[in-house]
């Protein structure tokens, strides 16, 4: 029997944070496998910030739109515009990106194979080994290979954390659906190829949002819930019906469990690493997953160097403590966000009449671009916790 090859490491999933991760530990000089299901797209509306442009050396060629406002709309139909002073939001087709992402990791020199994950056995010698079935044969036999390290990027349903990590089983989900359609012509009354619109009424999601993103040629319409057996098909017809799109042309559906919540714990104490996903990165309140993604990918990819390097399983914990320690905050205040002002439509319109304060616009997109908290102006934020605690009581009308 063939002795299977060993990698210095093997990177299962190949979005933005497998990409990300498999591209760092290439440029360093190790050997990689970067192991991706072909034909998998993940719904999500493609918004990334001017952060992950800047930090990830993104090309203008992908951005397939510019998007310099959105557009807040309450359960009672009140539209609150909220524009973009001076900078823009990028919108790129995840099919387009993705891969140019993976070619990048490529071209840096990981090894790219078209594979699924079937499981992750040991060698006497206590080597990982991954075993996965090559795609576009069904009668393909079980492939293996060796790896000194793994990296779990293979999405918020990861066999490599249920498989590996404790306490991954335990990832709480908001399911969501969208239809990529064909965007209306110019002159559209209720649509603008610059703007995001995001519905907050329970018809259309119970706990989540509904939203209309526009890609340029193709528009994302879409919506998800926490709450099974909600019909969220159902959910963006009706969302299509009040976006003025329900006679665009449906060019494709994708649907997938996006997470919540960070895991608890992202390595196994031995050898095995999460990211992107399967670690729980996506943030609560907006679903925004692409540039946490990538920031999971690379600080995966510096903790497996290290531990690489010094055979200390300690560095592969310091992926988590880095990560929470620069966006843990974000996430809590959003996870907050989510849980008050998403439970009830009564709720729901109060939230949007404090989007209209331009304060919060102002606080909201310098936080979102560039991804910190805004310490800067402490009297804006003293303005919003009153306006906030006013509204919370119900003493200004929505």
């Amino acid at each position: 029997m063939t002795q299977a090859r060993t990698y210095d490491v093997v990177v299962v999933g190949g979005g933005p944070s497998g990409a990300t991760a498999a591209r760092a530990l290439a440029r360093g000089g190790r050997s990689v496998l970067l192991l991706d299901r072909a034909g998998r797209i993940k719904p999500c509306g493609g918004a990334i910030p001017p952060r992950l442009i800047a930090d990830f050396e993104i090309p203008d060629h992908l951005l397939v739109a510019r998007v310099s406002s959105a557009r807040m709309i309450s359960p009672k139909g009140r539209k609150v515009n909220m524009p973009i002073d001076g900078g823009f939001v990028g919108m790129v087709d995840r099919c387009e990106f993705d891969e140019w992402l993976r070619e990048r990791a490529a071209l840096a020199g990981a090894e790219r194979r078209a594979g699924t994950f079937e499981r992750l056995e040991r060698d006497p010698d206590g080597c990982a080994v991954i075993c996965y079935r090559v795609q576009g044969r069904q009668d393909a036999p079980e492939e293996r290979v060796r790896a000194r390290a793994v990296i779990g990027a293979d999405g918020a349903s990861s066999g490599v954390a249920r498989q590996c990590v404790p306490g991954a089983e335990k990832m709480k989900f908001v399911y969501a659906y969208h239809e990529i359609v064909r965007s209306p012509e110019k002159g559209h009354p209720d649509f603008e190829a610059a703007r995001c619109d995001v519905y907050y009424q329970g018809r259309l999601s119970p706990d989540f949002y509904g939203w209309v993103f526009p890609h340029g040629a193709t528009t994302s319409v879409g919506t998800g819930t926490a709450l099974r057996g909600y019909s969220i098909r159902s959910a963006v017809g009706r969302l299509r019906e009040a976006s003025g799109l329900v006679g665009a042309e449906t060019l494709r559906r994708e649907g997938a469990p996006i997470p919540m919540k960070p895991l608890k714990r992202w390595d196994d104490g031995r050898d095995v690493l999460l990211a992107g996903d399967a670690a729980g990165v996506v943030a609560p309140a907006s679903g925004e997953g692409i540039y946490y993604a990538m920031v999971g990918g690379q600080l995966a990819g510096e903790a497996v160097e290290k531990f690489l390097t010094t055979g200390d399983v300690r560095a592969l914990a310091t992926a988590r403590s880095r990560f929470m320690k620069e966006h843990g905050k974000v996430f809590w205040i959003l996870g907050i966000m989510q849980h008050f002002w998403y439970s009830s439509d009564k709720r729901r319109e109060r939230f949007v009449a404090i989007c209209d304060d331009r304060d919060v616009q102002r606080l909201t997109w310098e936080s979102y671009m560039h991804k910190r908290l805004v310490r800067s102006k402490p009297m804006a934020h003293v303005r919003i916790f009153f306006k906030d605690l006013a509204h919370l009581f119900g003493l200004v009308s929505p």
